[in-house]
């Protein structure tokens, strides 16, 4: 046993003191070492996707997918990307359930030979509101009361009933999908659009999903409180277990494609985060197989420094004018700047595997690889330092409009999948569970919260609304 500088411990079990019993000695640095360490031993959770677990495996390529893109990890069938994908839910504590009703993050990092590339979304294709301007409003009503520090039903519905835009992600919470049994038995979405370019210099759109090999499986709300009390690690004992018994979970990459002249048809804004492309419109194709065969050897080191970014991007993918996504592209790596620290893309975890990180960056906390030693650290220069790539980036494309804080020009889209979603996806004990989980949830906030809601929920569906009105105990006078 060593100090941090690696001097011999000579006892671990007593403090240096003067005499018996003491007082102790300041100068008794081993025990001063411990202490300062002890105290900094919990760097700060994350502000949503506190409570998560993760897995590595790889990702296999099972179509050839090169003329839409020159990504060079999905440049060849059977082709194999060492990845690492962190699952998690969004508005509790590190300490909250598992089981919790909450979207479940779903990121992935691929280790492409190209540098990283991160695909960060959820277990949900689309998302509660539209425009980041709002995201930190949306996240504390989901969090809790600044005055009680309790969660709290009136501002988590008064925020959604003044956001119109946000019933098709709530019809999706607050149906059984809102509390998967496990991570493995789960869908993930990159839920955003995204663009694909190829060696041509043409691109398309593209929608990801990653459709789980074990099933879809949820808890209907009693058995997610009772699981939340019996074990709040559920879902992350399960997917260690199931890995370490070597039943590896896997998934299959499908993906939507849609050219520039279809998006600018298209009878949906094929970049509103609200909104998914119906298959119908648009089938999946099957491009892929994810497998997650490998628990971390320590989940500090694996699982809390793991940094995902969406804008974490290789040659062949880049972003969409998706106003969400454009957001998410500061906000990520922000948020691992201030959480990890400015070298945080040098931790194992997040540090290119396949591809030599090389640039002029320099200097900073916990800089610990030799900072580059006595290489230039400026552009241009005459001293062979490393040099940008022609041809290598996204092709340049066109910019137009007016500049400004613009509403959305289609606001009664917001309803109308939704509705679908009630009518035509659910099935008869669907609804029922849906009907009965928003209830017992809305039911607990002010009555003109209540009537404003569900007058949200009766231009999605009448029936869909009147039964949740109905549950409420509120009237047609009410609702007039």
């Amino acid at each position: 046993m060593t100090t941090n500088n690696g001097a011999v411990v000579d006892n671990d079990l007593n403090s240096v003191t003067a005499g018996l019993p003491g007082p102790v000695l300041i100068q008794d640095v081993h025990l001063v070492e411990k202490l300062a360490h002890f105290n900094r031993e919990r760097i700060p959770e994350r502000v949503v996707h506190a409570k998560g677990a993760g897995a590595g495996g790889y990702f296999e390529v099972t179509k050839d997918v090169s003329k839409w893109t020159k990504a060079k990890f999905l440049s060849k069938v059977g082709k194999r990307t060492e990845v690492f994908v962190r699952f998690s839910t969004v508005g509790g504590e590190k300490g909250s359930a598992d089981a919790e009703r909450d979207p479940r993050g779903f990121a992935v990092k691929f280790y492409t030979e190209d540098g990283n590339y991160d695909l960060v979304g959820n277990n949900t294709p689309v998302f509660f509101i539209r425009d980041p301007l709002k995201f930190p409003d949306f996240i504390h009503t989901q969090k809790r009361k600044p005055g009680s520090n309790l969660k709290d039903a009136d501002m988590f519905w008064d925020f959604l009933s003044l956001t119109p835009e946000s019933i098709h992600q709530v019809s999706i919470l607050f149906s059984d999908r809102g509390t998967p049994r496990t991570y493995r038995n789960m869908n993930g979405y990159g839920s955003h659009t995204y663009k694909w370019y190829n060696d041509a210099g043409e691109h398309f759109y593209v929608k990801y999903h990653f459709k789980t090999d074990q099933g879809v499986d949820n808890f209907t709300m009693e058995e997610a409180e009772v699981m939340k009390g019996k074990d709040p690690d559920s879902a992350t004992r399960d997917l260690y277990d199931a890995i370490a018994r070597g039943d590896p979970p896997s998934w299959t990459l499908q993906v939507q494609i849609m050219t520039p002249e279809e998006a600018e048809e298209y009878r949906f804004d094929p970049f509103d985060v609200t909104k998914v492309w119906p298959h119908g419109d648009y089938p999946v194709m099957d491009i892929g197989r994810m497998v997650l065969d490998r628990n971390p050897s320590n989940y500090f080191a694996e699982v809390e420094q793991a940094a995902f970014s969406p804008s974490n991007f290789v040659p062949g993918i880049a972003a969409s004018p998706d106003k969400m996504l454009q957001g998410r592209l500061f906000a990520y790596p922000d948020a691992h700047r201030y959480r990890l620290g400015a070298n945080y893309t040098q931790l194992p975890v997040n540090a290119p595997k396949a591809a030599k990180m090389d640039n002029y960056q320099r200097d900073g906390p916990m800089r610990f690889d030799g900072n580059l030693g006595d290489g230039p650290n400026y552009w241009p220069n005459s001293f062979g330092g490393p040099e940008p790539v022609p041809g290598s980036g996204e092709p340049m494309f066109n910019v137009y409009g007016k500049a400004g804080r613009q509403p959305y020009v289609h606001p009664n889209d917001d309803y109308v999948q939704a509705g679908d979603l009630y009518r035509k996806a659910m099935k008869d004990q669907d609804r029922t569970n849906l009907v009965k989980n928003i209830v017992a949830h809305l039911g607990n906030a002010r009555k003109d919260i209540q009537i404003r809601q569900v007058k949200i929920f009766l231009k999605a569906d009448e029936e869909y609304g009147s039964r949740v009105a109905e549950g409420l105990g509120l009237s047609a006078a009410d609702l007039a």
